[in-house]
């Protein structure tokens, strides 16, 4: 029995499904022990679904439970016997190159060695001596299933039909490990490291960047940058890190391989793989409608307890968020002493109830990080006033308390420096290892940054070389011209990135705001009260450290004016513009900056609200067509030149 409650967001989801029930009686069914056969196959729909949009309500043993479920009332029923869809909901199909199929799954070793059984068996039947019987064995990418055939990217949809998804490279993802297109199967994944620390404040979990990354409408910013910063990308099956031996070395060292499986590599992952290589052997073996039969997914039994919280101890981390630790008695868990855990955030705390004296569900997959399944019984929730690293007031930011000190946390000052010259972008010399390396000799400030003369470089352990190089470049990143919202957005205030910058200033000039209300911001098209007052406090806590940079006297592009785009004489004044394709003239970035320069709007996906599409090379008649099908005008490069002219 599952306590299951659905967001608007999820119920939305669930009732586009058409499972013939509503998302309310699917919460009973869930709360049912026992389940009739067409009810399980809603639950089961309706989790997949879910699951596959990033807003999971079950874990994959419950669902795996539903699945056994549905094998005891009714073996053949259909469901058992196809693709777990990894679709959009309400998008047309294509036929895939080839099919794409799921995993079968195993729990244990024992079955394992009775999958290997099989393919000892179906070795003798075609004659390939057990010498030639290798197995891969592969992480199993916790992404987004897809197919990339070189020119279209596909989803996996029911394993024959799947829907194209090619605007996902169009908006700059790329193939992992430098690799080229075309390799066939593979996932849609985000590195695990980016995700902890650039955009776990703005996100639940990484599935829902991975539906937003191929979603038709507009990417979020922050994804987009993530898909910029190649943290996004499509692996391949092909070139993923493996290891491939004869199946007796294999077995032998299982559980050491597996343990190795499962770190090596920055994705999330939900088991190990192991295939046979041989092809005469695949070929033999084939595949029913639903699984390869050479291939087995290994995945790892949760186990569980019941824990008591002794206290939650609040904790900055590097981009400002306060994460809450969960001190708990020592309990034994698949074979480790948990005494720590980190709570997912702190509205879980406030409104789950967590405090000192309540007793959680701890869950634990193997090597997995332990997490907190569910509260069992409630106590007064314990929730820090001040940052527990400078003392400053806290603020909310959907589900997360953040500390908006951006320049004097102390826990946040390392990040707070690579976030600026980072997002400056006209500056390669001050990476993160650079930013350590000065910070370890208590550089905190940006602003301290550049009054480091060259000579003072080699002190802080450079080489005489890469210390002018340094100096050089500092005085470069003041002299090469950037835009002033970007200059604004690299403080790395909340709730203010880029595009929140470029409104603000279209209004007011740069330094006028650190003058401006809340009450005065929220009169700005974009701006709600609660993110109005979270950014007046963000730029009070940077007003100090801005103006002490500002003053070094950087060459800054003024946003023009509202007032002065409406007053622009240009063709593209007040149209949005999408730029898509290799560009002849410049790179796209460049034609943006000149087509914001003009009066327009430039955006990243054609909506509705889109005036025109830009095209230059490699551009798909689909794209073009589903452009035209919204009443976008489509320009080819010259004629959108010939029309700014």
């Amino acid at each position: 029995m599952l306590d299951i409650t659905f967001s608007d967001e999820q119920a939305e989801l669930i009732n586009q499904l058409e499972l013939e029930v509503s998302a309310s009686e699917l919460v009973s069914f869930f709360k049912k022990s026992e389940l009739e056969s067409q009810q399980l196959v809603a639950v089961l729909k309706a989790s997949n679904a879910l699951y596959r949009a990033g807003m999971q309500v079950i874990s994959d043993a419950q669902y795996d439970l539903y699945i056994s479920m549905l094998t005891s009332i009714n073996p053949s029923h259909p469901y058992l016997h196809s693709v777990e869809p990894e679709a959009l909901v309400e998008a047309k199909t294509v036929a895939l190159p080839q099919r794409m199929l799921s995993t079968e799954k195993a729990y244990s070793k024992e079955e394992i060695e009775k999958w290997l059984k099989r393919i000892l068996k179906a070795a003798q039947e075609i004659n390939v001596p057990e010498s030639e019987i290798e197995l891969r064995v592969t992480p199993k990418l916790d992404g987004y299933a897809a197919f990339d055939d070189g020119t279209t990217l596909y989803t996996r949809g029911d394993g024959y039909r799947g829907q194209d998804i090619t605007r996902a490279f169009e908006r700059g993802l790329r193939v992992a490990n430098d690799g080229d297109r075309g390799l066939g199967p593979g996932e849609i994944v985000i590195k695990k490291s980016y995700f902890e620390k650039e955009l776990s404040g703005h996100f639940e979990n990484s599935r829902n960047i991975q539906a937003a990354i191929i979603a038709e409408k507009k990417v979020d910013e922050n994804v987009q940058k993530a898909i910029d910063d190649g943290a996004c990308v499509f692996y391949p099956f092909a070139l993923i890190e493996n290891k491939t031996a004869h199946f007796s070395e294999i077995i032998d060292s299982f559980e050491s391989i597996v343990e190795v499986m499962w770190s090596a590599v920055d994705f999330d992952i939900d088991g190990v793989i192991l295939e046979a290589t041989h092809p005469a052997l695949k070929a033999h073996m084939g595949a029913t409608r639903k699984n390869h039969r050479w291939q087995i997914a290994f995945k790892v039994n949760e186990e569980s307890a019941k824990v008591e919280v002794i206290n939650i101890i609040p904790q900055t981390s590097r981009t400002g968020r306060i994460s809450p630790v969960a001190e708990l008695v020592p309990t034994k868990l698949s074979g480790a002493t948990i005494s720590r855990v980190t709570v997912h955030h702190y509205n879980m705390v406030k409104t789950k109830r967590i405090g000192p004296g309540a007793v959680v569900e701890l869950v634990r997959s193997g090597l997995v990080i332990p997490k907190i399944e569910g509260v069992i019984k409630e106590a007064e929730p314990q929730l820090p006033q001040a940052c527990p690293s400078c003392g400053s007031h806290l603020l909310w930011e959907s589900d997360h308390l953040i500390c908006p000190n951006k320049s004097d946390c102390p826990a946040q000052t390392e990040n707070t420096l690579i976030h600026f010259f980072k997002t400056l972008g006209n500056n390669d010399g001050f990476g993160p290892k650079v930013i350590e390396k000065l910070s370890n000799f208590g550089i905190k400030h940006i602003h301290e940054i550049y009054q480091i003369k060259a000579h003072q470089f080699a002190g802080y352990g450079f080489g005489e070389k890469t210390s002018q190089n340094l100096f050089d470049q500092l005085q470069a990143s003041k002299e090469i011209q950037i835009e002033d919202w970007r200059f604004l957005s690299a403080f790395g205030v909340s709730r203010l990135g880029g595009g929140n910058c470029e409104k603000l200033l279209q209004h007011h000039s740069v330094v006028d705001l650190f003058e401006l209300s809340a009450d005065e911001m929220v009169k700005i098209d974009g701006f709600a009260q609660i993110s109005a007052e979270a950014i007046v406090e963000g730029l009070k806590n940077i007003k100090e450290e801005f103006f002490k940079v500002y003053e070094l006297g950087f060459n800054l592009a003024i946003t023009p004016k509202a007032s002065e785009r409406e007053a622009l004489d240009s063709p593209i004044a007040d149209a949005v513009v999408v730029f898509t394709g290799s560009m002849q003239q410049g790179s796209r970035g460049d034609m943006e900056k000149q087509a914001k320069s003009l009066g327009a709007k430039v955006a990243k996906s054609v909506t509705g609200k889109t005036t025109y599409l830009v095209t230059g090379e490699k551009v798909g008649e689909t794209k073009i067509n589903a452009a035209k099908d919204k009443g976008v005008t489509v320009l080819s490069e010259q004629e959108y030149l010939s029309l700014i002219d």
